[in-house]
């Protein structure tokens, strides 16, 4: 069962009704992230088996790699529901009380985004993790008298993307911490193949599974994103059908390569090597550079390009690699050779 509070998260950025049959259902419909996987099931069974509530787990990593996804498999296996919020959202005390209050024994609290947790509730965390119970003030000088409200057994799972940010009092409360990784190839096949079906895409073939997942920067939420763009443009253009050229083609209007860079990543590149030579050059003036958020380009463009190569995080700030430097066309001065 998913409460109320998740039916926004779980119809972020997806109108089409078959989006939410994508998700795996149980820990073993589960694609990828084997050693979390593993590590989950044994402390599921062993929850089950005692009969206790499973205990807190910190999900951290790039975006679209699952971390709301796994909160609703562990609900499911429990046989509970999950409550999904930001930490944005919880701007009071308040927000956290409600839904902590009326959460029942088992029920999974998902927070994503949880380094954003204003100070003032993370503080009424730290005993509702520990204690399950939250102690409330109400008003305040010498009328302010604390009211203790008891709780009863949840999980919570934290996500986020910048695990650096989240202060160690609330780290060192979770029971299981991981990182998640970048899918591979044959991950991301996998699952394309699965959403294709729900999809109900009966002409297409293995070779334009291959080009999608070769263009996904290893995330699964990219890959379904680009499954949907070729099966419209095979359904508009190709009588329904999709191969590798289809994909080409489909991909191509949204400005993807082969590689799977977009038209950010591509400008990101161009600024380093035709405005900075190439690097070393800070995060904060390439932001400025492009008009973007560097917050955006830290999440969301540097870490494909660190993970194919094509750039280098030094303590000068950030280079073009060979490599990287090849794939526009751009020749590095002699310094940058050091990084092939």
């Amino acid at each position: 069962m998913v409460s109320q509070a998740a039916q926004p998260e779980m119809a972020e950025g997806d109108l089409d009704p078959h989006a939410l049959e994508i998700r795996p259902r149980t820990i073993s419909d589960y694609v990828g992230q084997r050693e979390l996987i593993e590590r989950l099931s044994i402390a599921l069974d062993a929850a089950k088996g005692r009969g206790e509530t499973m205990e807190h787990v910190l999900l951290h990593g790039p975006p679209g790699l699952g971390k709301t996804t796994l909160a609703h498999v562990i609900a499911a296996e429990m046989g509970s529901r999950a409550y999904v919020t930001s930490g944005p959202a919880l701007t009071k005390a308040g927000d956290l009380v409600g839904t902590l209050t009326k959460m029942e024994e088992r029920d999974v609290l998902f927070i994503d985004e949880i380094h954003r947790l204003p100070a003032s509730v993370e503080e009424y965390i730290y005993p509702a993790m520990e204690d399950r119970r939250i102690d409330f003030t109400l008003d305040s000088g010498m009328h302010a008298r604390v009211v203790t409200i008891a709780l009863k057994p949840f999980t919570l799972i934290g996500a986020t993307t910048r695990a650096g940010l989240l202060t160690q009092a609330l780290r060192s409360r979770f029971g299981i911490a991981h990182h998640l990784e970048f899918y591979s190839h044959d991950d991301l096949v996998r699952i394309l193949a699965r959403a294709a079906g729900i999809f109900a895409m009966r002409h297409i073939g293995s070779d334009a599974f291959d080009a999608i997942a070769s263009r996904s920067r290893g995330t699964p939420r990219i890959a379904l994103r680009l499954l949907r763009r070729v099966r419209d443009y095979a359904d508009v253009r190709a009588a329904g059908r999709a191969d590798a050229s289809v994909v080409s083609a489909a991909l191509r209007l949204e400005g993807i390569d082969d590689r799977g860079l977009d038209e950010l990543d591509r400008k990101y590149m161009r600024a380093v090597a035709d405005i900075y030579a190439g690097g070393p050059v800070g995060l904060e003036a390439i932001a400025a550079t492009l008009a973007e958020d560097s917050g955006t380009l830290e999440d969301l463009v540097e870490p494909y390009l660190l993970q194919i190569g094509y750039l280098a995080r030094t303590r000068q700030g950030r280079r073009l690699t060979k490599p990287g430097a090849d794939s526009i066309g751009f020749a590095l001065p002699v310094t940058g050779q050091l990084f092939d």
